[in-house]
């Protein structure tokens, strides 16, 4: 398939945008990973697709060897407020949705696809980690953040907006293909 047919596929899907991803922009930094420590979201150590059982920075590297393209893919909600919690779950569940299809859709065209979500996995309910072993390894998200990334600078690098304004909440992901 072609980068346009990767697009179009985004959109028909739900994304509200699509860019193209040029592999050659995505940097992996500790000071990322250094965050996800800090457990904001309280995952670190209890989602196997999150930091530390996603793998070091240098695994990661290794599962982005060889790709050379991909798609950036966002959905933009709208909220009231940056205190609209509620508008920014529903965002994130819409993006998630989304998300979800398309990967299972350029997992039958692209097996060797890697899609990065934005959030913690939540492909089972309750995960299995840490002790456990992930039920569904072949469908794992793991995050842009967990791979060390920051968002804003891979979408500044690749043509897609970021900020859409204070009544706006944009989730980002992509497909490393």
């Amino acid at each position: 398939m072609e980068y346009k047919d990767w697009e179009k596929m985004a959109l028909e899907i739900g994304f509200s945008y699509a860019a193209h991803l040029n592999c050659d922009t995505i940097e992996l930094r500790q000071e990322v990973r250094d965050m996800c420590g800090a457990n904001t979201c309280g995952m670190y150590g209890k989602n196997l697709a999150c930091p530390p059982a996603c793998g070091t920075l240098e695994e990661c590297r290794r599962a982005l060897e060889g790709h050379r393209e991909g798609i950036i893919v966002q959905t933009v909600g709208d909220i009231e407020d940056s205190l609209d919690f509620e508008g920014m779950q529903k965002a994130e569940a819409l993006h998630k949705k989304h998300f979800y299809e398309m990967a299972e859709k350029l997992r039958k065209i692209c097996p060797q696809v890697l899609p990065l979500g934005c959030g913690c996995c939540t492909v089972c309910k309750t995960c299995a980690g840490p002790e456990g072993n992930c039920r569904f390894p072949e469908k794992r998200i793991s995050s842009l953040e967990a791979f060390g990334i920051v968002v804003s600078d891979l979408c500044k690098s690749n043509g897609i907006g970021y900020y859409y304004g204070p009544q706006k909440i944009a989730y980002t992901s992509c497909y490393v293909l």
